[in-house]
């Protein structure tokens, strides 16, 4: 048996990591501004965070959601503490895809509603309502296809307002920074309108925090930037630093009832450890002050570079936008440069390091761009070199 060939990948086999650097079976050193899409978020191999896996597996592992697991309810409050939104309630599940996937389910039991607004270029997930509301008819197949979503142009108010005119709306999906879509910053005022029409007809906001969040942007959640809440966030990626978690932070206006969710491996006693662990590594190295601040660096170092047609983003999550004619650079910052990069089609390299990152490696990665810009397109870069 074979994997399922799905994947484009670089034949590179990462066999260690430590911090922000990552070596390959031949000894070969890189530098990890990437953090496997977005998930590393304190670094590999954090010795606490290594620790608090080790200690509850020593004790428990798993068991299922029918007993007291007494370190969700640390988790939970954790979560509220350093998010700022202490009397939110935690569901927790296994991936973004299942976050977004039980928000919106959940959002239409709250209101009795169908209908979803999502954006362009949006990117929720790949399974069934996720990857509805994903704009990308490549990865929807024909058992995936809804009339229950309307896509709407990012950005545009007016279509917004037009789409809740019929009072069908349940809910309204959106990124506050789009990552598939290419570092799109959702504006203040386009989530602040957002909410007022969610209040205004009963519709469910759902923040999708999968990669914008869990302070990868200077605040816990992007969307907080525009100052107003939503009634439910989506996180996973950067929750459990590579250990599978997922979860929604779901406003008190919505009420439980039994059986409307449910999981089997959401919530185990590992994947909390996990999160416990990446939250109070967060709260005491203030990761946070850190992504706004190296951030905040490198997006201001790399306006200064006159080949770059747009720098956009907040704090460690940064979309570099390039012409044609450098589209080799991110092959050749990882195959010359030895620098792990994300991209967006067509042109845009994205940053997505662990927001412990260090100025140090920030500017090691400013002086290996500029020398990778300033070297010749050529027909085929040779990423052996």
């Amino acid at each position: 048996m074979k994997p399922f060939d799905v994947y484009p990948i670089n034949h590179i086999n990462i066999v260690k990591g430590q911090g922000s650097l990552v070596w390959d079976d031949k000894g070969q050193e890189y530098l990890d501004l990437y953090g496997g899409h977005a998930v590393i978020s304190i670094g590999h191999t954090h010795p606490h965070y290594v620790k608090r896996l080790e200690d509850q597996l020593h004790q428990l592992g798993f068991y299922s959601n029918s007993i007291e697991i007494p370190i969700q309810l640390e988790l939970a409050e954790k979560l509220g503490k350093v998010s700022g939104k202490e009397d939110y309630q935690l569901f927790l599940c296994n991936s973004g895809a299942e976050a977004n996937e039980n928000a919106l389910k959940l959002a239409s039991f709250y209101n009795g509603k169908k209908k979803v607004i999502a954006f362009r270029k949006a990117f929720h997930g790949r399974t069934s309502l996720a990857v509805a509301v994903t704009d990308n008819p490549k990865i929807l197949a024909p058992v995936n296809q809804t009339d229950n979503v309307i896509f709407l142009p990012w950005k545009d108010e007016t279509a917004l307002e037009q789409a809740f005119a019929d009072n069908e709306i349940s809910s309204v999906i959106i990124e506050g920074i789009q990552g598939v879509g290419g570092i799109q910053v959702a504006p203040e005022n386009f989530l602040q309108k957002i909410r007022s029409l969610c209040d205004q007809y009963n519709a469910v906001f759902i923040a999708d925090s999968v990669q914008c969040g869990y302070g990868r942007t200077g605040k816990f959640y992007s969307h907080d930037f525009a100052g107003v809440n939503a009634d439910i966030y989506t996180m996973a990626k950067g929750m459990g630093n590579g250990f599978p978690i997922g979860g929604i932070s779901i406003s008190p206006k919505i009420k439980p009832v039994y059986y409307m969710l449910g999981t089997t491996f959401g919530g185990n006693h590992l994947a909390c450890a996990a999160g416990l662990a990446v939250l109070e590594i967060m709260e005491q190295d203030n990761l946070m002050q850190n992504a706004a601040e190296i951030g905040g660096y490198l997006i201001e170092e790399l306006k200064k570079f006159e080949q770059v047609k747009e720098v956009r983003g907040r704090g460690l999550m940064i979309g570099i936008d390039l012409p044609d004619t450098l589209a080799h650079v991110k092959a050749e910052l990882l195959f010359k440069y030895h620098i792990f990069t994300g991209e967006a089609k067509p042109n845009v390299i994205r940053l997505l390091p662990a927001l412990n990152l260090t100025k140090t490696h920030a500017d090691r990665f400013l002086e290996a761009f500029s020398q990778a810009i300033k070297t010749a397109p050529v027909a085929e870069f040779n990423p052996s070199m």
